[in-house]
């Protein structure tokens, strides 16, 4: 079919597909994103899932979204509008007890387990917030382009690294060092006594990581997920009214606003390469569409290892591309329910402020690993957790248009199931659903019962619907082979691809995953500055 011509093809509308096209419009490029779903927003959208019951289908809470994004692309002009939990977290634990982690309660919840714990959290909080301030202005930042022989130390020495790192006296490095080296198990256990904070801390650092809590530089992924705000709050989570696909669709907003092209049921096939250069794509419905350069949001093993025909990768890069750890332990669940549940450690089906926080079933650190443990050997069955970790937040309590009146949905984050599973996630994603729903009944009774329906997501369902590979909700383990300027792989760490005019926008880059908008934005930045145009995001 006829060519068509464009400055900018964007390769996937998911958040930071649509966060880069629309800073590129606003500097007056010519953008089309191309969607293969019928809807945009990538694992950041809200859908039915059972009649009458909507919810955010894959991602589900608010924090990392960065205010500049918010800010540039009016989100909420266009609508959006985050609430906050009442506090962060609330654990019911087997013995019949609970333990609740934020607002004005907390000390007093932390000193029922431990008095020395209760004194130090505050220390604990201002070490992180130290190091976060440096941290999150760096995320920002371009990476420095290394291609040969990169080592952590040479991320820190860089001079825009440097800059920042000033702010940090000796103790600050010394901190950011163990951050960036020591499991988080190792890192809770030298600061807390009280199993329920550790649990409640440390839950953060398993979150879409395929890893124990003690495994050597998980307390990364735990400082990964504090980098955060809601509403000018650091640290704090929240829910959009609507669900996240509320941020999503006030993107496209301002991105049909500024005058992007946006196709939904738009498949990419291939990526066109000519002369070593990236000139277009070929889409499904065999359209072929030429641009001046390509901007792809997908996860990097799909654009090398699906959309690049064979022998055009360099044999180097292809072994990379082989390498690149994907895989999460994660099992995403949608529930309709009949009521709220009623727990055994805070009874009632009533609202109370328990319902409105992350509900964590997961006691303790060493719970968290037996589960991991269980899922990587399958000793015990195909691939999952006897007693698996579950994050319960039902979103209803905060968004009523969610559910049908007295009527809740909640999002169920479950972990550890192994990404490849002995007989295919067929033959095991409802046995493993019950599992789940099973483990939130034993602390909440009426929990299974209430159950009008649900949608359980495997990680290869997530692959499938969402491209998340094997589950992956950040696009790429998070490991120092894995960061920074060797996100994806070394050479490609400043954004641009393994071909000229290729660049890389999604969470396979600088900083990786969550719904922050910055790889984005970044890479927006970068595709200016290349051909000098303006303006550029800071």
């Amino acid at each position: 079919m006829r060519e068509q011509q464009q400055d900018v093809l964007v390769i996937g509308g998911g958040h930071n597909g649509l966060v880069c096209a629309a800073y590129l419009a606003a500097a007056g490029l010519k953008v089309r994103v191309l969607e293969r779903r019928h809807i945009v927003g990538g694992a950041a959208v809200t859908e039915e899932f059972h009649p009458g019951f909507r919810n955010s289908v894959a991602s589900y809470t608010v924090s990392l979204l960065n205010p500049a994004v918010i800010r540039d692309l009016r989100l909420a002009e266009h609508g959006l509008r985050v609430v906050e939990r009442p506090y962060a977290n609330f654990l019911p634990l087997p013995d019949g007890r609970s333990f609740r982690l934020g607002g004005e309660h907390t000390h007093a919840e932390v000193a029922k387990w431990s008095a020395r714990d209760a004194q130090r959290l505050p220390e604990y909080y201002a070490m992180l917030d130290r190091i976060v301030v440096v941290l999150r202005e760096l995320m920002r930042r371009t990476p420095p382009n290394v291609s040969d022989g990169f080592v952590l130390a040479d991320w820190l020495n860089s001079l825009a690294v440097g800059r920042q790192l000033k702010s940090l006296d000796m103790r600050g490095r010394r901190d950011l060092l163990d951050l960036f080296t020591k499991s988080a198990g190792e890192l809770l256990d030298e600061w807390f006594e009280g199993e329920p904070l550790k649990a409640a801390l440390g839950w953060d650092s398993v979150v879409g990581n395929f890893a124990s809590p003690y495994t050597p530089g998980s307390a990364y992924v735990l400082l990964h997920h504090v980098f955060g705000e809601v509403n000018g709050k650091a640290g704090a989570w929240g829910h959009a009214i609507g669900g996240m696909g509320a941020i999503t669709q006030a993107m496209r907003r301002e991105c049909e606003a500024r005058g992007v092209a946006i196709e939904t049921d738009a498949e990419v096939a291939r990526l066109l390469v000519e002369g070593g250069k990236a000139v277009g794509v070929e889409l499904t419905d065999g359209r072929t569409l030429r641009a001046g350069l390509v901007a792809c949001n997908l996860n990097p093993k799909l654009l090398y290892g699906t959309l690049v025909a064979p022998g055009v990768l360099d044999d180097d890069t292809t072994r990379r591309v082989a390498r690149y750890r994907c895989g999460s332990g994660t099992f995403r669940m949608n529930v309709a329910l009949s009521e709220l549940p009623d727990f055994t450690a805070m009874p009632g089906t009533a609202l109370q402020p328990h319902h409105q926080s992350g509900i964590l079933v997961g006691p303790s650190l060493q719970y968290f690993e037996q589960a991991y443990f269980d899922a990587k050997s399958k000793q015990y069955n195909p691939g999952w957790a006897r007693k698996p970790i579950v994050e319960l937040v039902i979103s209803s309590t905060l968004d009523d248009t969610l559910a049908p009146a007295g009527q809740h949905v909640a999002s169920l984050f479950c972990q550890q199931v192994n990404p490849q599973v002995d007989g295919g996630w067929e033959a095991h994603r409802d046995t493993v659903a019950r599992l789940m729903i099973d483990t939130v009944n034993d602390y909440a009774p009426n929990f299974a019962r209430s159950v009008i329906g649900y949608e359980a997501l495997s990680p290869l369902d997530l692959e499938r619907r969402i491209g998340l590979v094997g589950g992956d909700i950040f696009h790429g383990a998070l490991g120092l082979d894995q960061m920074f300027s060797a996100r994806p792989f070394l050479g490609q760490g400043h954004y641009r691809g393994a071909f000229a005019g290729l660049y890389l926008c999604g969470s396979g880059s600088h900083p990786g995953g969550g719904v922050t908008g910055l790889p984005g934005r970044n890479a927006a930045r970068e595709i200016l500055r290349d051909l000098r145009r303006g303006p550029r995001p800071d």
